[in-house]
C-alpha cells in the first residue's frame, strides 16, 4: 500500500512555525546519524500541544517533536521527560517509536526537541482514509487488539523498565480529582456551569487506587498507528507526553470519554474524533467488560471512572475556551466549545443518576 492509499502524512509547515532543518541536520550528524542532503520538512496538523515535524532524508525518515513557541520546557511540554519515558519503555513495549536523540539546548532551534524514527502506517481518525474500509468482524478485531495493547501497557513492570520515579505513588485518584477540580475553577467563564455537584460527587466517591502501573493518559485510536497491510494490527503508539504511573481504571475512564457510539445523541457525536461508530465496534459497556476480563481487575460500579473521564474532558475543553474567551487565541474553532462544556455537565449527572450512587 502506498502513501496515497491512506498512510498518515504530514503537510505544509504552518506560517510562523518553520523549522531550521539545517541546524537539526548538523546536530544529527554530530550525534552520529549519517544524514545526507537537506530533508523534506513537513508538519503534522491538528492538536493543541507539541509541534510535530517529519524530516524525510534520502536514507532516513524521522519525526521531530518540540513544544509550541513561548512555552517552557519544564512544563506540560517537557521534551526530556517525553523522550526518556519512550526510550525506557521501548525494550518492554515494541509499539513505542525508536528514539534517535534529545536536544536540551534550546538555542539550536528556539526550544528543546527530540527526534525519533517515523512509524509509517494509518492513524484511525473519525473517518478512515478514503478508499479504506473495514468489515464488522475486522472492526471488532481491531477494537480487541486496541484494548489488548492497553492491557499490555498496564502490565509492564515499572521498576524493571526504570520508570518507578515517574509518578507520585499511591493516592493517584485523589490527586487527580483534586487537581482537575482546581483547574476547572480557575478556567471557568460565566457561560459554563460550576460543576459543583459533579465535583462534590467525585470527591465523595473516590475509590482506592486499583493498583499502580504505567498509564498512557491519552489513549485513543487516533494515537495509534495501524499496519497498512493489516488494519487490525497496531504497530505504533504515539503521544506519550502525559504518560505517568497511576491507576489503570482512570486511564480506561479517560479513554471512554472520547468513545462515541452510533446510537449517541447529537452533542456526543460532536465530540467524535475516532472511528468508534463503525459497524462491529464495541459499545462502552462492552469495552469495560472486555478490559476488566483481560486485566483481571474488579470494580463494583464503573460510574466513578466514567464521570471522572467526562469531567476531565470538560476541563480540557474549558481551558481551551478560556484562552479564546480572553483573546489569547482567535481560532474560530474554539468559539462554541462552551456549549460542549455544558453538555458534559449534563452527561456526568446522567451517569450519576443511572448509577444510583
Amino acid at each position: 500500500m502506498t502513501e496515497s492509499m491512506g498512510i498518515d502524512r504530514a503537510g505544509k509547515v504552518r506560517a510562523g512555525e518553520e523549522l531550521d532543518a539545517e541546524a537539526v541536520s548538523r546536530w544529527l550528524t554530530l550525534l552520529g546519524v549519517p544524514v545526507e542532503g537537506a530533508p523534506e520538512v513537513t508538519q503534522f496538523s491538528g492538536g493543541a500541544s507539541n509541534w510535530t515535524y517529519r524530516l524525510h532524508y534520502p536514507q532516513h525518515d524521522l519525526i521531530l517533536r518540540r513544544p509550541p513557541s513561548g512555552t517552557k520546557a519544564k512544563s506540560a511540554h517537557d521534551m526530556g521527560r517525553e523522550y526518556r519515558v519512550q526510550k525506557a519503555l521501548k525494550p518492554f513495549y515494541p509499539a513505542v517509536p525508536a528514539m534517535v536523540g534529545l536536544c536540551e539546548d534550546d538555542t539550536l532551534i528556539g526550544a528543546q526537541f527530540y527526534v525519533m524514527q517515523r512509524i509509517a502506517g494509518i492513524i484511525p481518525r473519525r473517518r478512515l482514509p478514503q478508499g479504506i474500509s473495514l468489515g464488522a468482524a475486522d472492526t471488532r478485531r481491531l477494537c480487541e487488539n486496541m484494548l489488548d495493547k492497553l492491557v499490555e501497557l498496564h502490565g509492564i513492570d515499572i521498576a524493571e523498565a526504570g520508570l518507578e520515579t515517574l509518578g507520585k505513588g499511591a493516592g493517584y485518584v485523589q490527586r487527580q480529582v483534586t487537581g482537575w477540580s482546581d483547574r476547572y475553577g480557575k478556567a471557568r467563564t460565566w457561560n459554563t456551569p460550576t460543576f459543583k455537584l459533579v465535583r462534590d460527587w467525585l470527591a465523595a466517591n473516590i475509590p482506592d487506587d486499583a493498583r499502580t502501573c504505567l498509564i498512557h493518559n491519552d489513549w485513543r485510536f487516533d494515537n495509534l498507528v495501524l499496519d497498512p497491510e493489516d488494519l487490525t494490527s497496531i504497530i505504533g503508539v504515539l503521544d506519550w507526553e502525559m504518560a505517568t504511573s497511576g491507576d489503570p481504571l482512570m486511564d480506561l475512564g479517560s479513554m471512554l470519554a472520547y468513545w462515541v457510539e452510533s446510537g449517541d445523541g447529537y452533542f456526543m457525536k460532536m465530540t467524535q474524533r475516532q472511528p468508534t461508530t463503525l459497524p462491529g465496534m464495541m459499545k462502552r459497556r462492552e469495552v469495560i467488560d472486555y478490559y476488566l476480563q483481560k486485566s483481571g481487575l474488579k470494580v463494583n460500579n464503573f460510574a466513578f471512572y466514567e464521570v471522572f473521564g467526562l469531567f476531565r474532558l470538560a476541563v480540557i475543553a474549558q481551558q481551551i475556551y478560556y484562552r479564546y474567551y480572553h483573546r489569547q487565541t482567535r481560532n474560530p474553532a474554539f468559539k462554541n466549545i462552551w456549549v460542549m462544556v455544558n453538555y458534559f455537565d449534563w452527561r456526568c449527572w446522567r451517569i450519576i443518576r443511572q448509577s444510583g450512587q
